[in-house]
Protein backbone atom coordinates (compact mmCIF):
# COMPACT_ATOMS: atom_id res chain seq x y z
CA UNK A 1 0.00 0.00 0.00
CA UNK A 2 1.72 3.15 -0.87
CA UNK A 3 2.15 6.41 1.47
CA UNK A 4 -1.34 7.84 0.28
CA UNK A 5 -3.41 5.15 0.86
CA UNK A 6 -2.22 4.66 4.09
CA UNK A 7 -2.66 8.56 5.04
CA UNK A 8 -6.40 7.89 3.11
CA UNK A 9 -7.35 5.16 5.25
CA UNK A 10 -5.93 7.37 9.07
CA UNK A 11 -8.45 10.22 7.56
CA UNK A 12 -11.61 7.61 6.96
CA UNK A 13 -10.96 4.83 9.73
CA UNK A 14 -11.56 6.50 13.10
CA UNK A 15 -9.64 3.63 14.70
CA UNK A 16 -6.40 3.86 12.63
CA UNK A 17 -6.36 7.81 12.95
CA UNK A 18 -6.58 7.12 16.98
CA UNK A 19 -3.26 5.02 16.52
CA UNK A 20 -5.04 1.34 16.90
CA UNK A 21 -2.22 -1.18 14.99
CA UNK A 22 -2.63 -4.72 13.54
CA UNK A 23 -1.73 -7.56 16.87
CA UNK A 24 -2.21 -5.30 19.67
CA UNK A 25 -4.29 -6.97 22.50
CA UNK A 26 -7.10 -3.94 23.46
CA UNK A 27 -8.88 -4.15 26.40
CA UNK A 28 -12.75 -2.82 26.35
CA UNK A 29 -14.19 -1.98 29.69
CA UNK A 30 -17.90 0.17 30.63
CA UNK A 31 -19.30 -1.74 27.23
CA UNK A 32 -23.10 -1.10 27.45
CA UNK A 33 -25.94 -1.20 24.42
CA UNK A 34 -25.57 2.51 23.59
CA UNK A 35 -21.75 2.15 22.46
CA UNK A 36 -20.61 3.09 18.70
CA UNK A 37 -20.81 -0.83 17.17
CA UNK A 38 -19.21 0.54 14.16
CA UNK A 39 -16.15 2.08 15.73
CA UNK A 40 -16.09 -1.26 17.43
CA UNK A 41 -15.55 -3.01 14.43
CA UNK A 42 -13.08 -0.65 12.92
CA UNK A 43 -10.89 -1.19 16.36
CA UNK A 44 -11.24 -4.95 15.59
CA UNK A 45 -10.96 -4.58 11.90
CA UNK A 46 -7.47 -2.36 12.59
CA UNK A 47 -5.97 -5.17 15.30
CA UNK A 48 -6.81 -7.59 13.46
CA UNK A 49 -8.32 -9.42 16.12
CA UNK A 50 -11.45 -9.26 19.09
CA UNK A 51 -11.71 -6.73 21.79
CA UNK A 52 -10.72 -7.96 24.86
CA UNK A 53 -13.65 -7.49 27.74
CA UNK A 54 -13.59 -6.85 31.23
CA UNK A 55 -13.16 -10.05 32.67
CA UNK A 56 -9.19 -10.67 30.55
CA UNK A 57 -6.92 -11.21 33.15
CA UNK A 58 -3.48 -10.73 30.86
CA UNK A 59 -2.11 -7.24 30.32
CA UNK A 60 -3.11 -5.47 27.07
CA UNK A 61 -1.57 -2.68 24.61
CA UNK A 62 -4.23 -0.56 24.52
CA UNK A 63 -7.97 -0.16 26.72
CA UNK A 64 -10.96 1.28 25.09
CA UNK A 65 -13.01 2.70 27.83
CA UNK A 66 -16.60 3.70 27.67
CA UNK A 67 -17.64 6.55 29.98
CA UNK A 68 -20.77 7.73 30.66
CA UNK A 69 -21.12 10.79 33.28
CA UNK A 70 -23.13 8.61 35.61
CA UNK A 71 -20.62 5.22 35.93
CA UNK A 72 -19.00 6.79 38.91
CA UNK A 73 -15.62 8.26 39.78
CA UNK A 74 -13.59 9.08 36.59
CA UNK A 75 -10.59 8.88 38.22
CA UNK A 76 -10.48 6.03 39.96
CA UNK A 77 -11.93 3.99 36.69
CA UNK A 78 -9.13 5.74 34.80
CA UNK A 79 -6.43 4.39 37.90
CA UNK A 80 -8.13 0.71 37.77
CA UNK A 81 -7.70 0.75 33.73
CA UNK A 82 -4.27 1.79 33.99
CA UNK A 83 -3.14 -1.73 35.89
CA UNK A 84 -4.53 -3.52 32.21
CA UNK A 85 -1.96 -1.64 29.93
CA UNK A 86 1.73 -2.44 29.75
CA UNK A 87 4.17 0.43 29.94
CA UNK A 88 3.95 3.20 27.56
CA UNK A 89 0.14 2.25 26.90
CA UNK A 90 -2.80 4.04 26.19
CA UNK A 91 -6.38 4.46 27.56
CA UNK A 92 -8.77 5.45 24.73
CA UNK A 93 -11.57 7.29 26.82
CA UNK A 94 -14.89 7.73 24.75
CA UNK A 95 -17.57 9.95 26.44
CA UNK A 96 -21.43 11.21 25.09
CA UNK A 97 -21.00 14.38 22.98
CA UNK A 98 -22.25 17.19 24.30
CA UNK A 99 -26.20 17.07 24.60
CA UNK A 100 -26.03 13.12 24.89
CA UNK A 101 -26.90 11.33 28.18
CA UNK A 102 -24.44 10.86 29.84
CA UNK A 103 -21.44 14.08 28.81
CA UNK A 104 -18.64 14.38 30.60
CA UNK A 105 -17.26 17.81 30.54
CA UNK A 106 -13.77 18.39 29.01
CA UNK A 107 -12.60 19.97 32.18
CA UNK A 108 -13.60 16.69 34.06
CA UNK A 109 -11.59 14.20 31.95
CA UNK A 110 -8.42 16.64 31.62
CA UNK A 111 -8.88 16.65 35.94
CA UNK A 112 -9.41 13.03 36.36
CA UNK A 113 -6.70 11.98 33.89
CA UNK A 114 -3.89 14.34 35.45
CA UNK A 115 -4.60 13.24 39.16
CA UNK A 116 -4.28 9.25 37.68
CA UNK A 117 -1.01 10.35 36.32
CA UNK A 118 -1.95 10.19 32.56
CA UNK A 119 -1.88 12.95 29.43
CA UNK A 120 -4.80 13.55 27.88
CA UNK A 121 -4.99 14.80 23.89
CA UNK A 122 -7.30 16.84 22.65
CA UNK A 123 -10.45 15.22 22.42
CA UNK A 124 -11.90 14.33 19.01
CA UNK A 125 -15.12 13.17 17.05
CA UNK A 126 -15.31 9.03 16.70
CA UNK A 127 -18.68 8.17 16.00
CA UNK A 128 -22.10 10.19 15.41
CA UNK A 129 -22.39 10.09 19.66
CA UNK A 130 -19.02 9.70 21.21
CA UNK A 131 -15.88 11.83 21.62
CA UNK A 132 -12.66 10.02 21.96
CA UNK A 133 -10.00 11.37 24.34
CA UNK A 134 -6.04 9.57 24.11
CA UNK A 135 -4.72 9.52 27.85
CA UNK A 136 -1.14 7.93 27.85
CA UNK A 137 0.91 6.62 30.60
CA UNK A 138 3.89 7.94 31.76
CA UNK A 139 6.62 5.40 29.54
CA UNK A 140 8.94 5.38 32.54
CA UNK A 141 6.34 4.35 34.86
CA UNK A 142 7.05 1.48 37.08
CA UNK A 143 4.82 -1.52 36.08
CA UNK A 144 1.67 -1.66 38.19
CA UNK A 145 1.37 -5.86 38.58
Amino acid sequence: MSATADHAEERTNPAARLGFQPGQVVQEIGYDDDVDQELREAIEEAIEGDLMDEEFDDVADAVVLWFRDDDGDLTDVLVDATTYIEEGGAILLLTPKTGRTGYVEPSDIQDAATTAGLTASKSVSVGKDWSGSRLATPKAAKSKR
